[in-house]
């Protein structure tokens, strides 16, 4: 695994490969794109129906907000997020570090349990089996020598497998667009807890990072690299917001047709209603896949956080990820929530999580030049991000008497 850790931190090159670039997309897309920000979509479009469209459109244009500073930073400075806080303030890169890591472990819990529903739509089998079996299957698959290639084109395989399926199941449901197009802009209902939790199921914890410290990792990064690191981030954030859109469409299809959703795996039921047995065994196998992703995804870059501050803890990362993902799987199995409830409070956990980290960012955009290598910051970039911060703090307050409510 030392050898696979390796091969993802290469030398600064002149030349950017495609491959580079969409495995930095990617792994930010599919960790989006993971059994969180499934099952939340299921979840809040079965509550709120079509007026869930604002929440949807919001959070889109928050993620882009976000996304297209964090990676712009990052990029340009060079350095990770953590490293970035230690030099804004002594210390700081440790408080983000360990916010990270607890928000990724929370979240990797809820990825544990999207395996679980992954297999249970799959073939019926036990959620706590099936989420004891993903977790051994991703330690396996983390400690194959070749995992850094493989990632790569998994990740890409199974986003767009992911996005062409719900396409399909969309149109076969039927969704009463109009109506989801009025409501993205004029909503019967508001609710904070609901855009707090797909924003932080999409973009927050370590989500944030995962794409940015990919392409650091692969040495594209400076200042004469921000052309690459911002088309990037735009091409991430395109992925993600096609795919929540059409999951959004075709989850309200089933909804707005009357049928009811059942409580233990609603977005299997949704499929198998919109596309038959067929619908639901590939649901199955387009959620297991998005988790085990996510899995790895989530040990990796928390642990990355951890690793960088000390040579000590980097020769032991092979050990840091694996025990990662089994105090994760211990969690999952210890606990008793429901895998749909443990997703949704990842997602909102981590929504709490985003100003944090973000908040650091823009002040290195705003005030730490001399971090960026003297690059000129867009101000138009600077003045978006600032009002997302702000907002990201809002909506974080309003929620937490949700999250409150949704753990009790």
């Amino acid at each position: 695994m030392a050898e696979q850790l390796d091969s993802t931190v290469e030398k600064p090159r002149s030349g950017v490969s495609k491959g580079t670039l969409l495995g930095a997309i990617f792994l930010m897309a599919t960790s989006a794109i993971g059994p969180g920000f499934i099952t939340q979509t299921t979840a809040f479009t079965v509550q709120l129906g079509a007026a869930f469209a604002f929440a949807i459109l919001l959070s889109i244009l928050i993620d882009i907000a976000v996304q297209l500073n964090v990676w712009r930073v990052i990029g340009v400075s060079g350095m990770r997020a953590q490293e970035l806080g230690n030099r804004v303030l002594p210390g700081l890169g440790f408080v983000m570090a360990a916010l990270v890591v607890f928000g990724g472990l929370v979240f990797n819990i809820g990825n544990i349990a999207g395996t679980s529903l992954g297999l249970d739509a799959l073939f019926g089998v036990d959620v706590k089996i099936g989420g004891a079996i993903s977790a051994i299957i991703a330690i396996g698959i983390f400690l194959s020598k070749k995992a850094g290639v493989a990632m790569d084109r998994i990740v890409v395989v199974l986003g767009v497998f992911m996005i062409a399926l719900t396409i399909y199941v969309a149109i076969a449901s039927g969704p009463p667009v109009g109506e989801a197009m009025r409501q993205s802009v004029i909503p019967d209902e508001v609710d904070f807890l609901a855009i707090t939790t797909l924003i932080g199921g999409t973009v927050g914890g370590y989500i944030t990072y995962a794409g940015a410290h990919r392409l650091v990792d692969a040495g594209v990064k400076g200042p004469e690299q921000v052309v690459q690191v911002s088309r990037s981030s735009v091409v991430s954030l395109l992925v993600t917001g096609v795919m929540r859109i059409v999951l959004f469409l075709a989850i309200l299809g089933v909804v707005a047709a009357g049928v009811t959703l059942g409580d233990g795996n609603p977005t299997a039921d949704a499929f198998q209603h919109a596309a038959g047995e067929v619908g639901l065994r590939l649901f199955g196998m387009i959620l297991w896949g998005a988790a085990i992703t996510s899995v790895i995804g989530a040990s990796y870059t928390s642990v990355s956080f951890i690793a960088s501050f000390s040579p000590a803890l980097e020769r032991r990362r092979n050990w840091l990820v694996v025990a990662f993902i089994a105090i994760s799987l211990s969690a999952f199995l210890l606990m008793e929530q429901a895998p749909t409830t443990l997703l949704i409070l990842a997602g909102a956990l981590n929504g709490l999580i985003l100003p944090v980290g973000f908040g650091v960012l823009m002040w290195v955009a705003a005030r730490r030049r001399d971090l960026l290598g003297g690059y000129n910051y867009p101000k138009w970039l600077m003045g978006i991000g600032v009002v997302t911060w702000l907002l990201t703090l809002y909506l974080g307050w309003k929620a937490l008497s949700g999250i409150t409510a949704l753990w009790s």
